[in-house]
């Protein structure tokens, strides 16, 4: 494949140039190793290296000025407009920083189009003039700034590009500009040149200018590289740009146009891929370069463009593991890695002077890979066994001095972490650069394992080296805000670049990189709607149709030069390979680029359009299934001597994978920072309040004065409750508060009921208070003692009649205390737990000798207290209204056989623990 750059190469070969005395001007750095590389292999002699310049080397010689960032472009302008502001109307850094970068660019674009700067800017004004009604007698003190800032716009430039040529800096538009205006001292200077322009396309005004007087003057030649049924079909955005310039410069009357080529509708290979998200894309990317590597593809000369840059990382991850030579010209974005996150996390907790952190902050942060390091002592980390304390005791909320109590011996390290930045931001970069100087010692004890978290390290170092000489030369930033905005535009621009040998291997590259650079295989990602192109954005001061009148560049422009980036990829290529995200997205719809619906309806290629799908297998879970060897069988044999609790054998009901992980395997459930009271928290307040006010009355007849005593009570013992199992939660404000009133509201109202019982002359004696059984159960499927546990919330006599109380804080009915089949009792949890719960009480009283027969079970339930007692029921059928209240001996016979059935069942070490599927 001849490319580009080789043809021009022979090209000048041909024409016997001197190729050593020639300056190549390119649209970027990067084509100048591939120049460079092709020049030996047209060129067979030894030879002097030309002079090869990107277009921006190139003007910044012209200007003499120096390129200076846009992230110390905002410090500088800053100052300038400190100087021309009154210190009363005078922004912070922060808010400037938000509106300035706009401005700034539009100063550089501006700039870069030539534009008469007082003509614009008095425009704009009388614009804004004319949108705020400046006949308007009356104009508010908002309307007077706002047109004050448009009048000021013009003073804002001149004092600026004054202030940055004195300095010898400027930004890109300005070094144009000054450019434009050395260009005859250079031509004089430099008549004896030869200078070569190659693969442009989107030129600005100024860069126009520079190239046709130098073209003009006889010291320059200039190639494009475009395709004729682009050239000449006169709606085809990819050539909108050199049809102009072939039309309106007055140098090519005279002179040939170089070059219109034919390689687009030559044969090619194209293959397009509608692909689910980008993770699929990167997939597809390495199935299809695996595909390559098979037919023994040279993949030197086969180029990944990746349109979105986000995408690096799932790419390089999905490379086939035979590709040994690569060469990335895009670095991974230093905002992906880990490290921003933390500082990141760092700035939000700073940001606000508070004198307590929230523990998702505090825990997000000792979490952190690069942070858990520091706290490493004997082989395990502090860091777990702080954050379990502040797990048990509901710590929402952690001041400095409580962190250094959980973290001993680690203070130095909190204080480093958690001590205030005072919002002060010298003292917030002293802060971090210590931190990177501790994180670097952790990780320097073993620099192999580390060796990509210490470049990493290494970069952010850099980067907070740049923040502090930023700082200390220009004094600007007075808060924590203001350095956070200067480290989110610093961070946006750093990349971790990869190094590689340039020209061997596959390349990786964004679609920019590609520019003047040919290769026979091709595949680019994300080829979507607000991708490539990029869409609409009008991130300026300056009006659409004032851009069109001045003629600066607008989206249409834009979409011109990715359309002219996309075809001359595949122009030259034999082997195309396009790639979108069929997906629905935020960003870019999931529709299709107006490219690929261009490329079906040229109908040139042959075009093959696949969808492509993960592979779904249709995969039935694997249910868990546990043998019981003899360590289960050990484990339920103490359990059975300690008791089986009624919560524990609906456990096993529910699922009897979650009994052999709680109870066999004693596995707790994950225990989380309460921030919002619990429901079982509730409960277990609810349950030990009635037992401190109900416990002394054991054996006694209640009264409505002894109720009546009861009610004072109730907000001193639900506090001390509270504060017991809620440990250090507040319940001051928020939901905790609700919570706590409910709690108090729940008790209140129980006790009105209790009232209007006796007030109805119902007679209520006290039997027992969190009574605790334990039966022996004979079982002589068993050759082990088996116990029956439980503790029941109350026992007492209604007019005679003994009732087993439950309490629930949740909400029950009467259809959750009611059985109709006894075998559906161990079966069913949803429906039938509550009833199982309250026999299985019944039934260990009355064995132990605690209660007589008949009497009732069942459920007093706060979220329904106006059912009152929900006492279990037996009957035949869902439709029967009359139902068996009183538990009698045979009640208690047929409840003895099921539940004989599944503790025999537990305990059988033939029958495995198989989970239910739910």
């Amino acid at each position: 494949m001849k490319t580009f750059i080789y043809e021009v190469l022979k090209e000048l070969q041909l024409r016997n140039e001197n190729i050593s005395n020639i300056t190549f001007i390119l649209p970027s750095k990067r084509a100048g190793v591939f120049l460079k590389h092709k020049i030996t292999s047209v060129f067979n002699k030894t030879i002097f290296s030309p002079k090869i310049l990107s277009i921006e080397e190139f003007t910044t010689e012209l200007s003499q000025l120096k390129l200076i960032s846009n992230t110390e472009l905002l410090f500088e302008f800053y100052s300038v407009y400190l100087k021309l502001t009154d210190k009363s109307n005078q922004d912070n850094f922060e808010t400037f920083s938000k509106w300035a970068q706009i401005i700034i660019q539009d100063f550089n674009e501006i700039d870069r189009y030539l534009i008469p700067q007082k003509q614009i800017f008095e425009y704009l004004n009388a614009i804004q003039e004319l949108n705020h009604w400046s006949k308007q007698e009356n104009k508010t003190d908002l309307v007077k700034n706002y047109l004050s800032f448009w009048n000021k716009l013009i003073d804002y430039y001149n004092h600026f590009t004054e202030h940055l040529i004195e300095s010898n800096v400027g930004y890109q538009g300005l070094i144009y500009r000054e450019s434009v205006s050395n260009i005859e001292t250079y031509i004089q200077n430099n008549s004896d040149k030869k200078l070569v322009f190659l693969g442009f396309n989107a030129l600005n005004t100024a860069e126009e200018t520079i190239i046709q007087e130098l073209l003009q003057n006889g010291i320059a030649d200039i190639y494009w590289d475009i395709e004729k049924s682009f050239f000449e079909n006169p709606i085809h955005d990819a050539g909108m740009f050199i049809r102009n310039y072939h039309k309106k410069w007055s140098y090519f009357k005279s002179n040939t146009f170089k070059w219109i080529t034919n390689n687009y509708t030559q044969e090619k290979n194209i293959s397009i891929y509608g692909v689910p998200k980008n993770i699929g894309q990167a997939k597809q990317i390495g199935s299809i370069l695996k595909h390559l590597t098979k037919e023994q593809v040279n993949l030197s000369n086969t180029a990944i463009i990746l349109s979105d840059e986000t995408l690096l990382l799932p790419v390089l991850n999905s490379l086939p593991s035979n590709i040994n030579a690569l060469n990335i010209t895009m670095g991974s974005p230093l905002s992906s890695i880990p490290l921003a996150s933390l500082f990141e996390k760092l700035f939000y907790l700073h940001k606000t002077s508070n004198a307590s952190f929230y523990y998702k902050d505090v825990i997000s942060i000792l979490s952190h890979q690069n942070i858990s390091c520091l706290f490493d002592y004997n082989n395990k980390t502090k860091v777990s066994e702080i954050i379990e304390t502040i797990q048990e005791n509901n710590l929402v909320y952690l001041n400095i001095n409580q962190l250094k109590a959980l973290s001993n011996p680690f203070e130095e390290i909190i204080d480093l972490l958690f001590s205030s930045w005072e919002n002060n931001a010298e003292t917030a970069l002293k802060q971090t650069q210590n931190l990177i100087l501790k994180i670097k010692t952790c990780l320097d004890s073993n620099k192999q394992e580390h060796i990509l978290s210490l470049e990493y390290l290494y970069r952010f170092n850099e980067l907070f080296n740049e923040m502090i000489r930023l700082n200390t030369k220009y004094s600007h930033l007075k808060s924590i805000n203001s350095l956070f905005e200067v480290y989110k535009n610093l961070l946006s621009t750093e990349t971790l670049d990869f190094k590689g040998e340039p020209l061997e291997g596959l390349q990786v590259m964004g679609m920019l990189e590609s520019r003047v650079l040919d290769f026979e295989t091709v595949i680019i990602s994300s080829v979507n709607e607000g991708v490539l192109p990029a869409g609409k954005s009008h991130n300026s001061f300056i009006p659409f149709d004032v851009k069109l009148q001045y003629n600066l560049p607008t989206f249409k422009e834009k979409d011109a030069v990715y359309s002219y980036h996309f075809y001359r990829l595949i122009q030259r290529a034999k082997n195309v390979h396009i790639l979108y995200n069929t997906e629905a997205d935020v960003l870019n719809g999931g529709e299709k680029s107006r490219f690929i619906t261009q490329l079906e309806l040229e109908d040139i290629h042959s075009i093959t359009h696949k969808m492509v799908l993960p592979i779904v297998t249709n995969t039935n879970k694997q249910l868990s299934q546990v043998k019981k060897d003899d360590g289960v069988l050990k484990r339920l044999k103490e359990i059975a001597e300690k008791g089986f609790s009624p919560s524990s054998l609906t456990n096993y009901i529910r699922n009897p994978i979650d009994f052999y992980n709680q109870k066999i395997l004693k596995i707790k459930e994950y225990d989380e920072v309460e921030e919002t009271v619990a429901a079982n928290t509730l409960g277990s307040v609810i349950h030990n309040t009635l037992e401190d006010l109900y416990k002394p009355l054991e054996g006694i007849f209640l009264t409505i004065d002894i109720i009546n005593e009861m009610k004072p009570k109730i907000n001193d013992r639900v506090i001390h409750h509270f504060k017991e199992i809620y440990k250090d939660g507040d319940l001051t404000k928020g939901k905790n508060l609700i919570v706590f009133e409910i709690a108090k509201r729940y008790l209140n109202n129980f006790l009105e009921i209790e009232i209007e019982e006796l007030k109805n002359g119902n007679k209520i004696k006290i039997i027992a208070i969190e009574s605790e059984n334990k039966v022996l159960l004979k079982l002589d499927e068993i050759d082990f003692p088996v116990y029956l546990t439980g503790k029941v919330d109350r026992v007492d006599q209604l007019n005679g009649t003994t009732r087993i109380i439950d309490y629930k804080s949740g909400k029950v009915d009467n259809s959750k205390v009611s059985v109709i089949n006894w075998e559906d009792i161990t079966t069913d949890y949803i429906k039938f737990s509550k009833s199982f719960q309250v026999l299985t009480y019944a039934y260990a009283m009355v064995k132990e000798g605690k209660a007589n027969l008949p009497l009732e079970a069942g459920i007093i339930s706060f979220k329904n207290l106006s059912a009152g007692f929900l006492k279990f029921s037996k009957k035949e059928s869902s439709h029967d209204r009359n139902k068996i209240t009183l538990i009698s001996e045979e009640i208690l016979q047929e409840f003895e056989i099921e539940l004989k059935k599944l503790i025999i069942e537990i305990c059988n070490p033939e029958i495995d623990f198989i989970e239910k599927e739910i």
